[in-house]
């Protein structure tokens, strides 16, 4: 007997699960919809944190961003933890969200080889729409994954990446909503998915197997992945005792040791050539602004009024510190050095770091006149750590941790 010819994944009946259909497949979708709608808004909000226009652009170097660059408001020093909590609410959403994405694409699979691609100009823009919604989310996830694990295996800089792959996919995610909201919302209002000869979709098996789950089983499934990745990924935000479940959460780039240096690290001094000489005793800060500099010894700082706050780190990868308790001479009061400090202006810091991202800074204004804002020379009562930022650092409520520079050595009053 001739064997039987195989079953090409273009032939409608070579899906055979009996799970798949418009009713599952618009549950899924209802979910990613306000998934992801709330992702976009938080992944936004990164954005603005970043206070994208100071001093032209040296907080986002993203060349030839547009309109796509628009932020709405300066980014506020309170709550102390707001970026703590929308950096924290993106991260771990981002990784809840995987499972019902996976889903959801298995669930749609069949339409990804149907045959011809499109049958009028309606039905090719809606697959266009779904081949860059597909392509998008993985982009996204994918990248947005290997970051929050300090994992950089990707060409290039994470942040341009994610930018640029975030307006795409939300592009495209837009297009499909409105394309397929009308269908969605009959398939919910559907108890059943309609025989396979009946189905407009192309998802009800033509062929379908015993089913070994029921659809109610599946659905359960799913929840129980993103409930087990929230419970080990969300305390790194959360903090506290919750910390010990963060297992799939970054958990920094060097020991911190134990102390009151403590607590995370992600970028160390060895990592970025931060030499012992370099922090030593010819280190000098400069301090410039208003036609005047000012060069300070750290003897110096720490003879100059030293006051304290309680704030928090926290990261883009979604990680965070509990609130650690800094202390330091207020940037205002260093404004006020060279002259400015009726009102002082944003300030450009610059790291002792000679490569890397964000080695110089800026700060706002108003990020510059909160009392809480410090050039830190000391964390719970102790030196600070080389690997933390010694001889200074700058510590500012609610800001990514990215802009609480290390290694400090000049501040640029005026320049932010």
């Amino acid at each position: 007997m001739a064997a039987s010819r195989p079953v090409p994944p273009t032939s409608p009946s070579f899906w055979r699960s009996p799970l798949r259909g418009p009713r599952l497949t618009a549950l899924l979708g209802v979910v990613l919809l306000a998934g992801i709608t709330l992702l976009f808004v938080t992944g936004l909000l990164s954005y603005a944190a970043y206070n994208p226009d100071l001093a032209g652009g040296v907080n986002d170097q993203t060349p030839e961003k547009g309109l796509l660059g628009f932020y709405l408001f300066s980014w506020p020093t309170g709550p102390r933890w707001l970026y703590r909590l929308t950096q924290g609410v993106h991260v771990t959403l981002g990784v809840v969200l995987v499972p019902v994405l996976l889903a959801k694409l298995w669930s749609v699979i069949p339409k990804l080889f149907r045959m011809p691609p499109a049958r009028s100009a309606g039905d090719a823009l809606e697959r266009l729409s779904l081949l860059l919604l597909v392509g998008g989310a993985l982009f996204e996830f994918v990248t947005g994954l290997l970051n929050v694990q300090l994992a950089y295996l990707f060409p290039g800089s994470f942040y341009r990446l994610h930018f640029y792959g975030a307006w795409v996919f939300i592009g495209a995610f837009v297009a499909h909503v409105v394309l397929r909201l009308p269908r969605t919302v009959r398939a919910l209002r559907e108890r059943t998915d309609p025989a396979a000869q009946d189905d407009e979709t192309g998802l009800v098996a033509v062929r379908p197997d015993r089913p070994t789950v029921s659809r109610r089983g599946a659905l359960g499934l799913v929840g129980a992945g993103s409930l087990l990745l929230l419970v080990t990924t969300a305390g790194q935000s959360v903090g506290g005792w919750w910390r010990r479940t963060a297992l799939l959460a970054p958990h920094g780039g060097a020991d911190p040791g134990g102390g009151p240096n403590g607590f995370q690290i992600n970028k160390s001094a060895a990592a970025v050539g931060i030499r012992a000489q370099d922090t030593g005793a010819d280190w000098r800060l400069t301090v410039e602004g208003g036609g005047r500099r000012v060069r300070l010894t750290r003897a110096e700082l720490l003879r100059l009024p030293q006051h304290a706050a309680a704030l928090p780190i926290a990261c883009v990868e979604g990680w965070s510190t509990d609130d650690q308790l800094w202390s330091g001479v207020r940037l205002r009061e260093l404004a006020a050095l060279v002259g400015l400090g009726d009102r002082p202006p944003g300030v450009l810091v610059e790291s002792l770091q000679l490569h890397g991202a964000f080695r110089r800074a800026a700060l706002s204004g108003s990020q510059v006149r909160d009392p809480r804002s410090l050039l830190a020379l000391r964390v719970g009562g102790a030196e600070l750590s080389r690997d933390h930022g010694y001889p200074a650092r700058i510590i500012v409520p609610a800001a990514p941790g990215v802009l609480n520079t290390k290694w400090v050595t000049r501040l640029s009053f005026g320049e932010g």
